[in-house]
């Protein structure tokens, strides 16, 4: 069947069920979450095998769990979104009311990533749900073992006119992009959808927005840049290079929040190096002795993303940057094993310190005075993620507060985006809108407005013809 014609099928349900009752939201997100129950170690195989190799630990905690998470959120506050809001009524127009009544958009279309292509899908999926919608959802071709399973088991869990799963070979795609097959990604993006949510990266996200405008489709943009991780002057370091660490090598990097370079105190950068050592040691022991397997190491995606990442480290040095491997390990191009490196003396014409490099690669950058990494900070575009640690918290509100970024992690990394009660989005060139939560309902709910008149009002005193009580009347109202 063709993608108009699945459209087509989605549409005309909606638009025969515009208003679909707690229970059928409720049915379907409990149908999701058994989904997820019932396959979780399927889901997990299929994303490692995409990859070359993918932690299937990873894919639990980061994938399985925090979707999980999103759908037992909306199951558990979605009956009180969706209730009508009273709102104040003008003293002038009492004793009307006025309410905000949420009503489901229609059929909202996500395009999926492969990074995380199961959480990518299932986080706005189940705000989609729960805001009685039904959706279309465009997996990316770079995880295709992941695709036909996902495909497989919404087919067996939900009807034709409630989750149509696309997928579809493709060109490809740099960075953190999705969004497939030129040609089909296109077409998914050209359908009259009531919205459209895309996680990918800036540049086909300003693709994505222009094919979306020919229907005048609203959209979400998830997308990315470069995230900065600031280590303040007076920062447990040892913690701080930790948690960092950590938060780059999750996926090997390829994180559209990962921090993507660190802003750290001038003279400190063989101090990061030597204790980031330390770390990748400890949490990733194969990297430094090759008789153990990499089983808890993902794997860059393919070759081609692999090779941009070489591309990327060849370019630093030609630039005069210096390259420090973190762990004893060689890289790997036939199995796209690529070990962590420190990248320091990086200039800012380099292509590492211009595009957001969805790698174990890491760039440190030295300020003098805060007010320095602060000011660096806001020279590029705004950042979908930033990272601040201090033990001072007045440097730490002042970097929050002075800088602008899609959301912020305080003594760690990453975990913002696991906050069900807080929004998660870009700003800027990192995004439009967030959703995750009760902002994420909204964001795929029409909030109607309704006034309801009284039928004791005074209107009777603004009509026609309009005389000295009339003018008495404007002389109170208007001064």
């Amino acid at each position: 069947m063709s993608l108009s014609l699945r459209f087509r099928q989605l549409h005309d349900h909606a638009r025969a069920e515009p208003s679909a009752s707690w229970e059928l939201r409720r049915d379907r997100l409990q149908r999701l979450r058994h989904l997820l129950i019932r396959h979780k170690h399927d889901i997990a195989t299929a994303i490692s095998q995409d990859f070359g190799n993918r932690s299937q630990h990873e894919t639990q905690f980061l994938e399985v769990f925090t979707s999980l998470q999103a759908i037992d959120h909306a199951l558990t506050h979605g009956h009180i979104w969706m209730q009508p809001q009273s709102r104040r009524t003008s003293i002038w127009y009492k004793p009307a009311r006025n309410t905000l009544l949420p009503q489901p958009l229609g059929v909202v279309g996500i395009i999926t990533p492969w990074n995380y292509p199961l959480l990518l899908t299932v986080g706005p999926l189940s705000c989609v749900l729960a805001a009685g919608n039904l959706a279309m959802v465009k997996l990316s071709e770079h995880t295709p073992a992941f695709g036909t399973l996902f495909d497989q088991l919404i087919r067996q869990s939900f009807s034709d006119d409630e989750i149509a799963i696309v997928n579809g070979d493709s060109s490809g795609e740099s960075g953190g992009e999705s969004g497939g097959n030129v040609a089909l990604a296109q077409e998914f993006c050209a359908l009259p959808f009531d919205h459209l949510v895309f996680t990918g990266s800036t540049a086909v996200g300003r693709e994505v927005m222009r094919v979306a405008s020919a229907n005048l489709t609203p959209v979400t943009l998830e997308l990315g840049g470069k995230s900065p991780a600031i280590i303040g002057p007076s920062a447990d370091f040892r913690h701080a290079v930790t948690r960092i660490i950590s938060g780059k090598l999750l996926n090997a990097g390829q994180t559209c929040i990962a921090p993507d370079y660190v802003l750290l105190p001038k003279g400190r950068e063989k101090a990061f190096i030597d204790c980031a050592r330390d770390v990748v040691a400890r949490f990733y022991p194969s990297l430094n002795d090759e008789r153990l397997p990499t089983d808890d190491y993902t794997s860059i995606v393919n070759q081609r993303h692999y090779e941009r990442l070489a591309a990327l480290c060849s370019d630093a040095q030609q630039h005069g940057a210096i390259l420090t491997p973190l762990s004893r390990r060689a890289p790997h191009a036939s199995t796209r094993l690529l070990p962590p490196l420190a990248v320091t003396q990086a200039p800012p014409e380099a292509r590492i310190m211009q595009e957001e490099i969805f790698g174990p690669l890491l760039p440190l950058v030295t300020y003098e005075k805060i007010s320095d990494a602060i000011a660096t900070v806001n020279t590029g575009p705004r950042p979908l993620a930033l990272y601040v640690f201090d033990k001072d918290s007045r440097i730490i509100d002042r970097v929050v507060q002075q800088t602008v970024s899609g959301g912020v992690t305080i003594n760690d990394t990453l975990l913002h985006i696991a906050q069900e009660d807080l929004p998660f989005g870009g700003v800027g060139a990192s995004g439009i809108g967030a959703y995750h939560g009760e902002e994420g309902f909204r964001r795929f709910s029409h909030m109607k407005p309704v006034f309801r008149q009284s039928r004791i009002n005074a209107m009777r005193l603004f009509s026609p013809p309009y005389g000295k009580a009339f003018a008495l009347l404007m002389k109170l109202l208007i001064r």
